[in-house]
């Protein structure tokens, strides 16, 4: 079999699939003129449920495998079966709802570039066979329920250390333990994103870290990590985002010195020595976000920090900082937030009527005593405006019916909405609209130049969660005249999204990555999980979408489907495996015999894979 179509289909149960000489197997509701360049099955987004098949080792020749954003799909994967999808090259099983270890057998799959396995139910170690994976560019298991050691290897064993190609680890949002073990990092990798937040780990951060200069962001916050953060880290002049709070750091304040890169840092709650307030901020020319809440700072707050160039947030919260504060005049045209509660300000130097940033000094000397100085602006926080969203073309808004949304180009329609969380931004002004201008301009340009009906794309609503994560609703409007977009074009623009690199990007932005979490937005629940390295290889080069949205050219049906097609499972018997409802399989012989033998007198047309006929079957 060349082909199979499963288009607009109500699929339910495990995926139990037996399919003999399988060369391409895509879910379709659109032929668009591409070639498939490769070998896979994507079924993102097509609310499926039930357990996977162990007939999933069927497809040996598989290359690209994506049953993302299918929440029902539960159970197990099965050892043998994923170990001998050895031609494997993309595994993406984000955002379902999989159990259990994580097969040891996956570090058989050599030809394994992009593994993500996010926001699962994943419990168990990470195999250290993972390191096995020689070619593995991506690896994600955040948001799962991993435990134990991160694995590094043996003379006996496997480990990640071994993963010299590898350019992400994300591991956040998981029960790791253990030490970050110094093994991890040498000089010759390519690793960007190091994320290990929100885990257990404990003792100190290793010195070897110093050794990865190509790291882009690095994540260690919300962990138990102690002792002093090693000297050397000044080396990685490429890190943009340095998150190390909520730790039980000590000795002195780190020095961030020579990391001209950085653009956000974050070393709050940590237990370090007291301290004046350090002098590594005017080296940092690029900084937008300074975060040192709770760790020791006394003395006065340098006016020179106000007007580096590009600074957005400076949050000294609960610390010992006193005297005056003088922000001055020559501030930064970008600074939005200047937040020093809880310290012992008795004295604001300026004049602060007037002007366009939010000065926070409640639970100071300057905001008690009388009510004059408690009902100043400063003495009071006002909550944040989250409804901002990118601007509409200029055009007139028309009226839309009930439950229609107009699009920003002032087309209404049902836009496919959900609810992207990123895992970090290199900006701190949520205020501000030209960053989500500049990413829905960036979205909807990746997803036309791959030939994705969409008509535009807008973002609203940004919040900061627990996490200091960022959420941003996202609506995607159709193009064409559409309405709205079929099961099979929605789980197209997810597939796309779970494999994103933005491109040129605005340096803002930085290395991230994204989660759509699932939401009741006008239809059934979904989710999406993006991973993005900005600057970075595209890595499947977005493959994925073109598998999943194009389909082969025409070809002789003499040539290649030569066989029947074989679902198990689509009686009503009880069978857990997915299954087409009222759907009946045909062979070849009977299909040729009913248009005898594919006249042109039963011909009806052609489309981008060849020509169609009628005629009428009985069920």
């Amino acid at each position: 079999m060349q082909l199979m179509l499963l288009r607009h289909s109500s699929m339910s149960g495990a995926l139990n699939l037996q399919v003999g000489m399988v060369q391409n197997l895509v879910t379709t509701g659109k032929v668009l003129n591409a070639p498939i360049p490769g070998l896979l099955l994507s079924l993102a987004d097509m609310d499926l449920e039930g357990r996977l098949s162990s007939e999933l080792e069927t497809f040996s020749k598989l290359k690209i495998l994506v049953l993302s954003y299918n929440k029902d799909l539960t159970g197990q994967l099965h050892e043998a079966s994923i170990g001998r999808l050895r031609k494997l090259e993309t595994l993406i099983l984000d955002g379902c709802d999989f159990s259990g270890p994580i097969p040891a057998t996956i570090g058989s799959l050599k030809q394994l570039s992009y593994l993500s396995l996010k926001n699962n139910r994943f419990s168990g170690p990470i195999p250290p066979s993972i390191g096995n994976l020689s070619n593995l560019v991506f690896l994600d298991l955040s948001d799962n329920k991993l435990e134990g050691p991160i694995p590094v290897s043996s003379r006996t064993t496997s480990g990640l250390d071994m993963l010299n190609k590898t350019e992400h680890f994300h591991f956040s949002n998981n029960q790791l333990s253990g030490n970050i073990p110094p093994q991890l990092f040498s000089s010759e990798m390519a690793l960007k994103h190091l994320m290990l937040d929100r885990n257990n780990l404990d003792g100190s951060i290793p010195s070897k870290l110093g050794l990865v200069k190509t790291l882009q962001a690095i994540r260690l916050d919300r962990n138990s990590l102690s002792g002093t953060v090693p000297s050397n880290l000044n080396n990685l002049r490429n890190v943009a985002e340095l998150h190390l709070s909520n730790n039980m750091l000590s000795g002195p304040v780190p020095n961030l010195t020579g990391m001209d890169s950085l653009n956000y840092v974050d070393i709050s709650n940590n237990s370090f020595d007291a301290s004046e307030f350090p002098n590594w901020f005017s080296t940092l020319t690029f900084l937008t976000t300074l975060m040192m809440e709770n760790i020791g700072l006394q003395g006065q707050v340098p006016r020179a920090l106000f007007s580096l160039e590009y600074l957005e947030s400076v949050v000294l919260r609960n610390n010992n900082l006193s005297d005056s504060l003088d922000i001055g005049t020559n501030y930064s045209k970008q600074l939005e937030l200047v937040d020093l509660q809880k310290n012992n300000i008795v004295v604001l130097a300026q004049n602060y009527d007037g002007s366009n940033y939010t000065l926070i000094l409640v639970e100071n000397p300057i905001c008690e005593g009388s009510k004059y100085n408690m009902a100043k602006k400063y003495c009071n926080i006002s909550p944040p405006d989250s409804s901002i969203s990118t601007p509409g073309s200029n055009c007139l808004t028309p009226v839309c019916k009930s439950d229609q949304v107009a699009s920003p180009n002032c087309n209404c329609a049902f836009p496919y909405t959900q609810t992207l969380v990123f895992l970090f931004v290199s900006y701190s002004n949520l205020e501000d609209v030209n960053y989500y201008i500049l990413l829905a301009e960036n979205l909807t340009r990746s997803l036309q130049s791959l030939n994705l009906p969409v008509d535009s794309v807008s973002l609203s609503y940004p919040k900061l969660d627990s996490s200091s994560q960022l959420e941003l609703t996202i609506q995607i409007f159709p193009s064409g005249g559409q309405v709205s977009f079929t099961q099979a074009e929605e789980s197209a623009i997810s597939t796309v999204l779970s494999n994103q690199t933005l491109g040129a990007s605005p340096r803002y932005f930085g290395p991230f990555s994204f989660l759509v979490l699932y939401t009741n937005s006008g239809g059934s629940n979904k989710a999406v999980i993006i991973g993005t390295a900005i600057g970075g290889c595209v890595l499947l080069s977005l493959l994925v979408l073109v598998g999943l949205y194009a389909l082969q050219q025409k070809r002789r049906a003499d040539e290649s489907l030569s066989g029947s097609i074989l679902l198990t499972g689509i009686s009503n018997s009880s069978a857990s495996g997915p299954q087409l409802k009222g759907a009946r399989l045909f062979s070849f012989e009977e299909l040729k015999k009913c248009t005898d033998g594919f006249s042109k007198a039963k011909d009806i047309g052609s489309g981008g894979y060849g020509q169609v006929n009628f005629d009428n079957l009985v069920l």
